[in-house]
Protein backbone atom coordinates (compact mmCIF):
# COMPACT_ATOMS: atom_id res chain seq x y z
CA UNK A 1 0.00 0.00 0.00
CA UNK A 2 1.75 2.94 -1.15
CA UNK A 3 0.27 6.56 -2.26
CA UNK A 4 1.76 8.25 -5.30
CA UNK A 5 2.42 11.48 -5.41
CA UNK A 6 0.39 11.84 -8.56
CA UNK A 7 -2.31 10.53 -6.54
CA UNK A 8 -1.50 12.76 -3.04
CA UNK A 9 -1.88 16.26 -5.25
CA UNK A 10 -4.77 15.39 -6.87
CA UNK A 11 -6.60 14.38 -3.31
CA UNK A 12 -4.56 17.41 -1.69
CA UNK A 13 -6.40 20.14 -4.12
CA UNK A 14 -9.76 18.02 -4.34
CA UNK A 15 -9.87 18.26 -0.80
CA UNK A 16 -9.45 21.71 -0.61
CA UNK A 17 -6.09 21.62 1.49
CA UNK A 18 -4.03 23.44 -0.73
CA UNK A 19 -4.27 25.82 -4.12
CA UNK A 20 -2.29 25.04 -7.03
CA UNK A 21 0.46 27.93 -6.10
CA UNK A 22 1.43 26.48 -2.84
CA UNK A 23 1.63 22.77 -4.11
CA UNK A 24 4.14 24.46 -6.85
CA UNK A 25 5.73 25.96 -4.55
CA UNK A 26 6.18 23.07 -2.49
CA UNK A 27 7.21 20.81 -5.55
CA UNK A 28 10.01 23.67 -6.31
CA UNK A 29 11.01 22.93 -2.65
CA UNK A 30 11.12 19.00 -2.73
CA UNK A 31 13.19 18.74 -6.05
CA UNK A 32 16.14 21.62 -4.54
CA UNK A 33 16.07 19.69 -1.34
CA UNK A 34 15.54 16.08 -2.26
CA UNK A 35 12.93 15.84 -0.17
CA UNK A 36 9.76 13.55 -0.51
CA UNK A 37 6.81 15.91 -0.99
CA UNK A 38 4.49 15.22 1.96
CA UNK A 39 7.55 16.18 4.25
CA UNK A 40 8.26 19.26 2.52
CA UNK A 41 4.20 20.43 3.00
CA UNK A 42 4.33 19.87 6.81
CA UNK A 43 7.51 21.24 7.40
CA UNK A 44 6.85 24.57 5.31
CA UNK A 45 3.45 24.71 7.35
CA UNK A 46 1.45 24.18 4.20
CA UNK A 47 -0.80 21.44 5.50
CA UNK A 48 -1.21 20.15 8.76
CA UNK A 49 0.61 16.90 9.15
CA UNK A 50 -2.66 15.16 10.93
CA UNK A 51 -4.62 15.92 7.75
CA UNK A 52 -2.04 15.01 5.60
CA UNK A 53 -2.51 11.85 7.36
CA UNK A 54 -5.82 11.38 7.53
CA UNK A 55 -6.41 12.22 3.74
CA UNK A 56 -3.22 9.42 2.88
CA UNK A 57 -5.25 7.09 5.52
CA UNK A 58 -8.82 8.05 2.78
CA UNK A 59 -6.62 7.18 -0.41
CA UNK A 60 -5.46 3.85 1.29
CA UNK A 61 -8.65 2.94 2.51
CA UNK A 62 -6.95 2.45 6.30
CA UNK A 63 -8.73 3.55 8.77
CA UNK A 64 -6.82 6.38 10.94
CA UNK A 65 -6.80 6.37 14.54
CA UNK A 66 -6.12 9.45 17.01
CA UNK A 67 -3.98 7.48 19.59
CA UNK A 68 -3.48 11.13 21.68
CA UNK A 69 -6.04 9.41 24.72
CA UNK A 70 -5.65 6.06 24.15
CA UNK A 71 -4.45 4.01 27.46
CA UNK A 72 -2.93 0.48 26.26
CA UNK A 73 -3.69 -2.82 28.72
CA UNK A 74 0.23 -3.95 29.10
CA UNK A 75 -0.50 -7.40 28.09
CA UNK A 76 -1.90 -5.64 24.33
CA UNK A 77 1.12 -3.37 24.64
CA UNK A 78 3.59 -5.88 24.75
CA UNK A 79 2.65 -8.22 21.73
CA UNK A 80 4.76 -6.52 20.03
CA UNK A 81 8.32 -6.01 21.35
CA UNK A 82 9.54 -2.55 22.46
CA UNK A 83 12.79 -2.98 20.30
CA UNK A 84 10.56 -3.70 17.08
CA UNK A 85 7.78 -1.14 17.93
CA UNK A 86 10.32 1.68 18.34
CA UNK A 87 12.32 0.50 15.11
CA UNK A 88 9.38 0.46 12.87
CA UNK A 89 7.17 3.07 14.89
CA UNK A 90 4.38 0.66 14.79
CA UNK A 91 2.16 -0.26 18.29
CA UNK A 92 -0.33 -2.55 19.02
CA UNK A 93 -3.71 -0.69 20.80
CA UNK A 94 -6.79 -2.70 20.77
CA UNK A 95 -7.05 -6.57 20.64
CA UNK A 96 -10.71 -7.96 20.37
CA UNK A 97 -10.40 -11.68 19.68
CA UNK A 98 -8.22 -13.34 17.63
CA UNK A 99 -7.69 -9.93 15.84
CA UNK A 100 -5.12 -7.21 16.77
CA UNK A 101 -5.53 -3.31 15.75
CA UNK A 102 -1.91 -2.10 15.29
CA UNK A 103 -1.02 1.73 14.60
CA UNK A 104 1.59 2.68 12.44
CA UNK A 105 3.31 5.42 9.94
CA UNK A 106 4.00 3.30 6.99
CA UNK A 107 1.10 0.67 5.87
CA UNK A 108 3.44 -0.50 3.58
CA UNK A 109 5.75 -2.11 6.06
CA UNK A 110 4.03 -5.64 4.76
CA UNK A 111 7.08 -7.66 5.95
CA UNK A 112 6.71 -6.02 9.93
CA UNK A 113 2.93 -6.61 10.13
CA UNK A 114 3.55 -10.60 8.74
CA UNK A 115 6.19 -10.68 11.36
CA UNK A 116 3.96 -9.72 14.08
CA UNK A 117 1.32 -11.71 12.62
CA UNK A 118 3.63 -15.12 12.93
CA UNK A 119 4.60 -13.66 16.35
CA UNK A 120 1.30 -13.13 18.02
CA UNK A 121 -0.94 -15.83 15.48
CA UNK A 122 -3.22 -13.06 15.48
CA UNK A 123 -4.98 -10.89 12.71
CA UNK A 124 -3.43 -8.10 12.29
CA UNK A 125 -5.81 -5.09 11.34
CA UNK A 126 -3.75 -1.68 10.33
CA UNK A 127 -4.63 1.56 11.39
CA UNK A 128 -2.73 4.80 10.35
CA UNK A 129 -1.76 7.32 12.98
CA UNK A 130 0.55 10.39 13.91
CA UNK A 131 4.09 10.91 14.82
CA UNK A 132 2.79 12.31 18.16
CA UNK A 133 0.33 9.83 18.44
CA UNK A 134 2.91 6.67 18.28
CA UNK A 135 5.56 8.08 19.87
CA UNK A 136 2.53 8.31 23.07
CA UNK A 137 1.54 4.84 22.64
CA UNK A 138 5.31 4.04 22.95
CA UNK A 139 6.28 5.96 26.55
CA UNK A 140 3.59 3.85 27.75
CA UNK A 141 6.53 1.14 27.52
CA UNK A 142 8.78 2.58 30.07
CA UNK A 143 8.73 1.45 33.48
CA UNK A 144 9.20 4.42 35.90
CA UNK A 145 12.04 5.64 37.36
CA UNK A 146 11.83 3.72 40.80
CA UNK A 147 10.75 0.48 38.94
CA UNK A 148 13.44 0.78 36.52
CA UNK A 149 16.61 1.53 38.86
CA UNK A 150 15.11 -0.77 41.66
CA UNK A 151 16.67 -3.75 40.91
CA UNK A 152 20.19 -2.18 39.76
CA UNK A 153 20.75 0.06 42.95
CA UNK A 154 20.05 -2.84 45.20
CA UNK A 155 22.33 -5.45 43.73
CA UNK A 156 24.64 -2.73 42.67
CA UNK A 157 25.24 0.08 44.95
CA UNK A 158 27.64 -1.93 47.84
CA UNK A 159 29.87 -2.56 44.51
CA UNK A 160 29.58 1.26 43.62
CA UNK A 161 32.88 3.03 45.46
CA UNK A 162 31.65 4.74 48.63
CA UNK A 163 32.87 8.19 49.08
CA UNK A 164 32.10 10.68 51.18
CA UNK A 165 31.59 15.20 50.79
CA UNK A 166 35.06 15.29 53.11
CA UNK A 167 37.05 12.40 51.24
CA UNK A 168 39.29 13.84 48.70
CA UNK A 169 41.95 10.75 48.47
CA UNK A 170 40.56 9.50 45.54
CA UNK A 171 42.91 10.27 42.66
CA UNK A 172 42.24 10.66 38.73
CA UNK A 173 42.47 7.12 37.92
CA UNK A 174 40.36 5.35 40.90
CA UNK A 175 37.52 8.14 39.49
CA UNK A 176 37.85 7.63 36.16
CA UNK A 177 37.45 3.85 36.50
CA UNK A 178 34.37 4.60 39.12
CA UNK A 179 33.19 6.35 36.25
CA UNK A 180 33.14 3.61 33.49
CA UNK A 181 31.56 0.95 35.98
CA UNK A 182 28.07 -0.92 34.33
CA UNK A 183 25.79 0.22 36.90
CA UNK A 184 26.95 4.33 37.22
CA UNK A 185 26.41 4.22 33.07
CA UNK A 186 23.13 2.77 33.45
CA UNK A 187 21.96 4.75 36.36
CA UNK A 188 23.30 7.92 33.95
CA UNK A 189 21.56 6.91 30.62
CA UNK A 190 18.62 6.40 32.19
CA UNK A 191 17.96 9.54 33.84
CA UNK A 192 18.93 11.05 30.65
CA UNK A 193 16.34 8.72 28.76
CA UNK A 194 13.73 9.18 31.31
CA UNK A 195 14.21 13.05 31.79
CA UNK A 196 13.79 13.43 27.72
CA UNK A 197 10.43 11.58 27.24
CA UNK A 198 9.10 13.58 30.11
CA UNK A 199 9.81 16.61 28.03
CA UNK A 200 12.37 17.84 31.00
CA UNK A 201 14.69 20.95 30.32
CA UNK A 202 16.40 20.04 33.27
CA UNK A 203 18.17 17.23 35.63
CA UNK A 204 18.88 19.07 39.07
CA UNK A 205 21.34 15.99 41.27
CA UNK A 206 21.97 17.12 44.38
CA UNK A 207 23.86 15.59 47.36
CA UNK A 208 21.83 15.68 50.96
CA UNK A 209 23.48 14.07 53.70
CA UNK A 210 22.07 10.51 53.72
CA UNK A 211 20.80 10.31 49.72
CA UNK A 212 21.09 11.65 46.37
CA UNK A 213 17.98 13.75 45.04
CA UNK A 214 17.32 13.91 41.34
CA UNK A 215 14.36 16.81 39.95
CA UNK A 216 13.06 17.12 36.73
CA UNK A 217 12.16 20.82 35.45
CA UNK A 218 9.40 20.02 33.77
CA UNK A 219 6.97 22.89 31.83
CA UNK A 220 9.24 24.95 34.19
CA UNK A 221 8.21 23.45 37.30
CA UNK A 222 10.63 21.52 39.16
CA UNK A 223 9.54 18.22 40.37
CA UNK A 224 11.36 15.27 42.87
CA UNK A 225 12.12 12.14 40.16
CA UNK A 226 13.27 9.68 42.22
CA UNK A 227 16.34 9.70 45.58
CA UNK A 228 19.74 7.24 45.14
CA UNK A 229 21.67 5.70 47.75
CA UNK A 230 24.24 8.07 48.46
CA UNK A 231 26.84 5.07 47.29
CA UNK A 232 26.57 6.39 44.16
CA UNK A 233 27.23 10.07 43.93
CA UNK A 234 30.68 9.59 43.83
CA UNK A 235 30.66 7.17 40.42
CA UNK A 236 27.19 9.30 38.83
CA UNK A 237 29.52 12.57 38.97
CA UNK A 238 32.31 11.25 37.57
CA UNK A 239 30.47 9.90 34.85
CA UNK A 240 29.00 12.83 33.51
CA UNK A 241 32.58 14.94 33.98
CA UNK A 242 34.10 11.89 31.80
CA UNK A 243 30.78 12.64 29.43
CA UNK A 244 31.44 16.42 29.49
CA UNK A 245 35.36 16.58 28.88
CA UNK A 246 35.96 18.37 32.69
CA UNK A 247 38.80 17.20 35.23
CA UNK A 248 37.89 14.41 37.76
CA UNK A 249 40.11 15.61 40.43
CA UNK A 250 38.59 19.00 40.53
CA UNK A 251 36.40 19.41 43.83
CA UNK A 252 36.52 23.00 44.88
CA UNK A 253 36.03 25.07 41.92
CA UNK A 254 32.88 25.26 39.46
CA UNK A 255 32.62 23.18 36.27
CA UNK A 256 31.11 24.26 33.08
CA UNK A 257 30.70 21.38 30.29
CA UNK A 258 28.63 19.92 27.29
CA UNK A 259 28.14 16.50 25.74
CA UNK A 260 25.74 14.96 23.23
CA UNK A 261 22.89 12.69 24.15
CA UNK A 262 20.86 10.32 21.64
CA UNK A 263 17.22 9.04 23.11
CA UNK A 264 15.32 7.04 21.00
CA UNK A 265 13.53 9.58 19.11
CA UNK A 266 15.45 12.87 19.42
CA UNK A 267 19.52 14.29 19.67
CA UNK A 268 20.24 16.39 22.46
CA UNK A 269 23.37 18.61 23.26
CA UNK A 270 23.31 18.64 27.15
CA UNK A 271 24.92 21.38 28.94
CA UNK A 272 26.72 20.69 32.35
CA UNK A 273 27.40 22.45 35.83
CA UNK A 274 29.44 21.12 38.69
CA UNK A 275 29.05 23.19 41.96
CA UNK A 276 30.49 22.46 44.87
CA UNK A 277 27.99 22.24 47.83
CA UNK A 278 28.09 21.24 51.34
CA UNK A 279 27.52 17.43 50.74
CA UNK A 280 29.83 16.75 47.93
CA UNK A 281 28.59 18.34 44.39
CA UNK A 282 25.30 19.12 42.48
CA UNK A 283 24.93 18.58 39.08
CA UNK A 284 22.42 20.44 36.47
CA UNK A 285 21.91 19.70 32.97
CA UNK A 286 20.12 21.46 30.88
CA UNK A 287 18.89 18.99 27.24
CA UNK A 288 18.67 21.32 24.23
CA UNK A 289 17.44 19.75 21.52
CA UNK A 290 19.55 20.32 18.83
CA UNK A 291 16.53 19.62 15.82
CA UNK A 292 14.42 21.73 17.67
CA UNK A 293 11.10 22.79 15.66
CA UNK A 294 10.73 26.75 14.60
CA UNK A 295 7.81 28.45 16.07
CA UNK A 296 6.28 31.08 14.67
CA UNK A 297 5.10 34.36 16.45
CA UNK A 298 1.44 33.00 17.10
CA UNK A 299 2.53 29.68 18.15
CA UNK A 300 4.56 31.19 21.07
CA UNK A 301 1.19 33.21 21.91
CA UNK A 302 1.40 36.80 20.09
CA UNK A 303 -2.08 37.49 18.53
CA UNK A 304 -3.84 40.84 18.01
CA UNK A 305 -2.32 44.33 18.29
CA UNK A 306 0.96 42.90 19.92
CA UNK A 307 1.41 40.68 17.26
CA UNK A 308 0.91 43.65 14.10
CA UNK A 309 3.64 45.86 16.37
CA UNK A 310 6.36 42.78 16.51
CA UNK A 311 5.57 42.37 12.91
CA UNK A 312 6.13 46.06 11.98
CA UNK A 313 9.53 46.38 13.77
CA UNK A 314 10.52 43.09 12.15
CA UNK A 315 9.80 44.95 8.99
CA UNK A 316 12.44 48.04 9.73
CA UNK A 317 15.78 47.77 8.21
CA UNK A 318 17.35 49.36 11.49
CA UNK A 319 17.11 49.80 14.79
CA UNK A 320 16.68 47.52 18.34
CA UNK A 321 13.94 45.05 19.33
CA UNK A 322 14.55 44.28 23.23
CA UNK A 323 13.02 41.36 24.76
CA UNK A 324 12.94 41.21 28.09
CA UNK A 325 12.01 38.82 31.32
CA UNK A 326 13.57 37.06 33.58
CA UNK A 327 15.67 33.56 33.37
CA UNK A 328 13.54 30.78 31.88
CA UNK A 329 10.68 33.07 30.69
CA UNK A 330 11.45 31.98 26.74
CA UNK A 331 13.06 35.24 25.60
CA UNK A 332 15.41 33.24 23.39
CA UNK A 333 13.08 30.86 21.72
CA UNK A 334 10.96 34.78 21.02
CA UNK A 335 14.72 35.50 19.39
CA UNK A 336 14.46 32.38 17.24
CA UNK A 337 11.13 32.97 16.23
CA UNK A 338 12.02 36.38 15.27
CA UNK A 339 15.00 35.46 13.18
CA UNK A 340 13.18 32.58 11.47
CA UNK A 341 11.07 35.01 9.95
CA UNK A 342 14.01 37.49 8.88
CA UNK A 343 16.40 34.37 7.67
CA UNK A 344 15.99 35.11 3.72
CA UNK A 345 19.10 34.36 1.46
CA UNK A 346 19.03 38.28 1.03
CA UNK A 347 20.38 39.05 4.61
CA UNK A 348 23.17 37.89 6.60
CA UNK A 349 22.41 37.09 10.18
CA UNK A 350 25.18 36.87 12.98
CA UNK A 351 24.56 36.12 16.50
CA UNK A 352 26.41 35.99 20.13
CA UNK A 353 24.93 33.36 22.34
CA UNK A 354 25.38 32.25 25.40
CA UNK A 355 24.89 29.51 25.11
CA UNK A 356 23.82 28.73 21.56
CA UNK A 357 20.43 26.70 22.46
CA UNK A 358 18.87 26.20 18.68
CA UNK A 359 21.14 25.52 15.86
CA UNK A 360 19.52 27.49 12.81
CA UNK A 361 20.82 27.03 9.03
CA UNK A 362 21.95 29.75 6.89
CA UNK A 363 22.59 32.02 10.51
CA UNK A 364 25.96 32.59 11.75
CA UNK A 365 26.03 31.43 15.51
CA UNK A 366 29.12 32.93 18.19
CA UNK A 367 29.21 30.64 21.59
CA UNK A 368 30.66 32.97 23.84
CA UNK A 369 33.81 31.65 25.54
CA UNK A 370 34.46 34.45 28.53
CA UNK A 371 37.52 31.62 29.62
CA UNK A 372 39.35 33.20 26.70
CA UNK A 373 38.03 36.48 26.53
CA UNK A 374 35.57 35.61 23.90
CA UNK A 375 32.39 37.97 26.38
CA UNK A 376 29.27 39.24 24.65
CA UNK A 377 30.96 42.75 23.68
CA UNK A 378 34.04 41.55 22.45
CA UNK A 379 32.31 39.46 20.06
CA UNK A 380 29.88 41.67 19.16
CA UNK A 381 33.19 44.27 18.10
CA UNK A 382 34.10 41.43 15.92
CA UNK A 383 31.32 40.32 14.35
CA UNK A 384 30.41 43.93 13.16
CA UNK A 385 33.43 43.14 10.89
CA UNK A 386 31.58 40.69 9.36
CA UNK A 387 29.53 42.43 6.89
CA UNK A 388 25.94 41.75 9.03
CA UNK A 389 22.67 42.81 7.92
CA UNK A 390 21.01 41.52 11.09
CA UNK A 391 22.71 41.24 14.52
CA UNK A 392 21.22 39.07 17.61
CA UNK A 393 22.85 39.65 21.09
CA UNK A 394 21.94 36.65 23.37
CA UNK A 395 22.30 39.05 26.03
CA UNK A 396 23.14 42.77 27.33
CA UNK A 397 24.50 43.09 30.65
CA UNK A 398 27.12 45.67 30.33
CA UNK A 399 27.87 49.23 29.37
CA UNK A 400 30.49 48.22 27.00
CA UNK A 401 27.93 45.47 25.59
CA UNK A 402 25.09 48.29 25.44
CA UNK A 403 26.83 50.53 23.92
CA UNK A 404 27.97 48.79 21.04
CA UNK A 405 24.84 47.31 20.15
CA UNK A 406 23.49 50.71 19.95
CA UNK A 407 26.05 51.76 17.83
CA UNK A 408 25.87 49.01 15.36
CA UNK A 409 21.29 50.01 15.50
CA UNK A 410 22.65 53.96 14.19
CA UNK A 411 25.02 52.26 11.89
CA UNK A 412 22.36 51.07 9.76
CA UNK A 413 21.83 46.94 11.33
CA UNK A 414 18.75 45.66 13.10
CA UNK A 415 19.72 44.76 16.21
CA UNK A 416 17.98 42.05 18.30
CA UNK A 417 18.84 41.54 21.77
CA UNK A 418 17.40 40.56 25.38
CA UNK A 419 17.67 42.50 28.89
CA UNK A 420 16.32 40.89 32.45
CA UNK A 421 13.74 43.56 33.73
CA UNK A 422 10.47 42.54 34.91
CA UNK A 423 8.19 44.16 32.80
CA UNK A 424 8.36 46.41 28.87
CA UNK A 425 8.91 50.09 30.74
CA UNK A 426 11.43 48.76 32.67
CA UNK A 427 13.99 47.96 29.84
CA UNK A 428 14.61 51.84 29.36
CA UNK A 429 15.61 52.57 32.95
CA UNK A 430 17.82 49.68 32.50
CA UNK A 431 19.36 51.21 29.59
CA UNK A 432 20.35 54.37 30.87
CA UNK A 433 21.82 52.41 34.36
CA UNK A 434 24.03 51.19 31.60
CA UNK A 435 25.21 54.32 30.73
CA UNK A 436 23.49 54.91 27.04
CA UNK A 437 21.96 58.24 26.49
CA UNK A 438 18.72 59.02 26.63
CA UNK A 439 18.71 60.24 23.16
CA UNK A 440 20.03 57.48 21.60
CA UNK A 441 17.85 54.88 23.29
CA UNK A 442 15.06 57.27 21.59
CA UNK A 443 16.52 56.90 18.15
CA UNK A 444 17.44 53.12 18.26
CA UNK A 445 14.99 51.13 20.17
CA UNK A 446 11.77 50.29 17.57
CA UNK A 447 9.39 47.80 20.14
CA UNK A 448 10.48 46.22 23.35
CA UNK A 449 8.75 43.06 24.39
CA UNK A 450 7.82 41.55 28.06
CA UNK A 451 7.40 37.91 28.46
CA UNK A 452 6.62 34.90 30.45
CA UNK A 453 5.82 31.56 29.87
CA UNK A 454 2.56 29.89 31.77
CA UNK A 455 1.61 25.91 31.34
CA UNK A 456 -1.29 24.95 29.47
CA UNK A 457 -4.34 23.32 30.31
CA UNK A 458 -4.33 19.54 29.51
CA UNK A 459 -7.15 18.75 27.11
CA UNK A 460 -9.39 17.30 30.61
CA UNK A 461 -9.71 20.63 32.44
CA UNK A 462 -12.46 21.52 35.20
CA UNK A 463 -14.94 24.93 34.11
CA UNK A 464 -16.04 27.00 36.32
CA UNK A 465 -17.15 30.76 37.24
CA UNK A 466 -15.54 33.81 39.37
CA UNK A 467 -17.18 34.23 42.26
CA UNK A 468 -17.98 38.24 43.22
CA UNK A 469 -14.83 37.70 45.86
CA UNK A 470 -12.48 36.38 43.23
CA UNK A 471 -12.91 39.32 41.25
CA UNK A 472 -12.08 41.74 43.60
CA UNK A 473 -9.41 39.61 44.50
CA UNK A 474 -8.30 40.07 40.96
CA UNK A 475 -8.91 43.73 40.70
CA UNK A 476 -5.83 44.66 43.02
CA UNK A 477 -3.64 42.95 39.50
CA UNK A 478 -5.60 44.35 36.87
CA UNK A 479 -8.29 46.87 35.69
CA UNK A 480 -11.47 44.91 35.86
CA UNK A 481 -13.28 47.23 32.81
CA UNK A 482 -10.44 47.21 30.53
CA UNK A 483 -10.58 42.99 31.28
CA UNK A 484 -14.35 42.68 30.39
CA UNK A 485 -13.32 45.37 27.39
CA UNK A 486 -10.62 43.40 25.93
CA UNK A 487 -13.12 40.41 26.01
CA UNK A 488 -15.70 41.57 24.45
CA UNK A 489 -13.52 42.54 21.83
CA UNK A 490 -12.51 38.89 21.41
CA UNK A 491 -15.65 37.64 21.22
CA UNK A 492 -15.87 35.96 24.80
CA UNK A 493 -17.88 38.26 26.64
CA UNK A 494 -21.74 39.60 25.16
CA UNK A 495 -21.90 43.21 26.06
CA UNK A 496 -24.13 43.09 28.98
CA UNK A 497 -21.94 40.65 30.68
CA UNK A 498 -19.41 40.80 33.43
CA UNK A 499 -16.65 39.01 34.18
CA UNK A 500 -18.46 36.32 36.38
CA UNK A 501 -20.73 35.26 33.16
CA UNK A 502 -17.61 33.66 31.48
CA UNK A 503 -16.38 30.25 31.56
CA UNK A 504 -12.54 29.75 33.01
CA UNK A 505 -11.25 26.41 33.84
CA UNK A 506 -8.96 24.84 36.27
CA UNK A 507 -6.27 22.02 35.75
CA UNK A 508 -8.12 18.18 36.28
CA UNK A 509 -5.60 15.20 37.34
CA UNK A 510 -6.20 12.46 34.62
CA UNK A 511 -4.36 9.30 33.80
CA UNK A 512 -3.30 10.69 30.66
CA UNK A 513 -1.48 14.19 33.00
CA UNK A 514 -0.64 13.98 36.51
CA UNK A 515 -0.52 17.67 36.82
CA UNK A 516 -3.09 18.94 34.57
CA UNK A 517 -1.01 21.36 32.68
CA UNK A 518 1.48 20.03 29.45
CA UNK A 519 3.59 22.31 27.34
CA UNK A 520 3.70 26.04 27.62
CA UNK A 521 3.21 29.12 25.80
CA UNK A 522 3.83 32.80 26.60
CA UNK A 523 1.95 35.80 27.92
CA UNK A 524 3.15 39.10 27.26
CA UNK A 525 3.38 43.04 26.66
CA UNK A 526 4.66 44.76 23.86
CA UNK A 527 5.61 48.23 23.88
CA UNK A 528 6.12 50.41 20.41
CA UNK A 529 8.76 53.47 21.13
CA UNK A 530 5.47 56.03 19.81
CA UNK A 531 6.74 60.06 19.74
CA UNK A 532 5.29 60.49 22.99
CA UNK A 533 7.27 57.27 24.17
CA UNK A 534 10.40 59.01 22.75
CA UNK A 535 9.47 62.32 24.22
CA UNK A 536 9.15 60.60 27.62
CA UNK A 537 12.57 59.12 27.22
CA UNK A 538 14.08 62.05 26.24
CA UNK A 539 12.77 63.72 29.50
CA UNK A 540 14.56 60.28 32.02
CA UNK A 541 10.60 59.86 32.47
CA UNK A 542 10.53 56.73 35.11
CA UNK A 543 9.25 53.19 34.10
CA UNK A 544 5.81 53.89 35.90
CA UNK A 545 4.95 56.83 33.62
CA UNK A 546 6.32 55.62 30.68
CA UNK A 547 4.00 52.34 31.28
CA UNK A 548 1.09 54.73 32.24
CA UNK A 549 1.32 56.11 29.14
CA UNK A 550 1.62 52.77 27.19
CA UNK A 551 -1.32 51.78 28.80
CA UNK A 552 -3.12 55.02 27.57
CA UNK A 553 -2.20 53.96 24.08
CA UNK A 554 -3.43 50.96 23.75
CA UNK A 555 -0.76 48.13 25.70
CA UNK A 556 -2.60 45.53 26.64
CA UNK A 557 0.00 44.51 30.05
CA UNK A 558 0.84 41.11 30.57
CA UNK A 559 -1.53 40.41 32.90
CA UNK A 560 -4.27 41.04 30.57
CA UNK A 561 -3.05 38.87 27.71
CA UNK A 562 -3.13 36.17 30.61
CA UNK A 563 -6.39 36.39 31.06
CA UNK A 564 -7.49 36.76 28.20
CA UNK A 565 -5.95 33.04 27.38
CA UNK A 566 -7.73 32.01 30.71
CA UNK A 567 -10.71 33.12 29.46
CA UNK A 568 -9.89 31.06 26.32
CA UNK A 569 -9.33 28.16 27.78
CA UNK A 570 -5.58 27.77 27.06
CA UNK A 571 -4.35 28.51 30.57
CA UNK A 572 -5.66 29.33 33.84
CA UNK A 573 -6.00 32.32 36.10
CA UNK A 574 -3.83 30.69 38.73
CA UNK A 575 -1.45 29.93 36.29
CA UNK A 576 -1.37 33.52 35.23
CA UNK A 577 -1.01 35.17 38.25
CA UNK A 578 1.51 32.64 39.60
CA UNK A 579 4.12 33.76 37.01
CA UNK A 580 3.68 37.58 37.11
CA UNK A 581 3.76 37.50 40.72
CA UNK A 582 6.93 35.55 41.00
Amino acid sequence: MHVEPQQLKLFLLDAGLINKEQLASAEKISKEKEKQLDDVLVSEKLVNQEDLIRLKAYILGVPFIDLGKEIVPKEVLEIIPEPVARANNIVAFRQKGKELEVAMLEPEDLQTIEFIKKKSNLKILPRLSTPDGIKGILSQYRKTLSAEFGDLIQKEAEDIRTHSAQETTQDEKELAKAAQELPVIKIVESLLKHAALDRASDIHIEPMEQEVLVRYRIDGILRDAMTLPKQVAPGIVARVKVLSDLRLDEHRLPQDGRFKFESNTDKFSVRVSVLPVLNGEKIVMRLLAEEAKGYSLEGIGLRSMALENIQAAIRRPTGMILVTGPTGSGKTTTLYSIMEILNTPEVNISTVEDPIEYRMPRINQTQIRTDIGLSFSNGLRSLLRQDPDIVMVGEIRDNETASLAINAALTGHLVLSTLHTNDASGALPRLIDMKVEPFLIASTVNIILAQRLVRKLYEEKEEYHLSKEEIRSMARVCDIVKVEELLRKEGLLKEKQGLEDIKFYKAKESPNCATGYKGRIGIFEVLPITESIRKLIMQNADAQQTQKQAVSEGMITMVEDGLIKAAQGITSIEEVLRVIMD
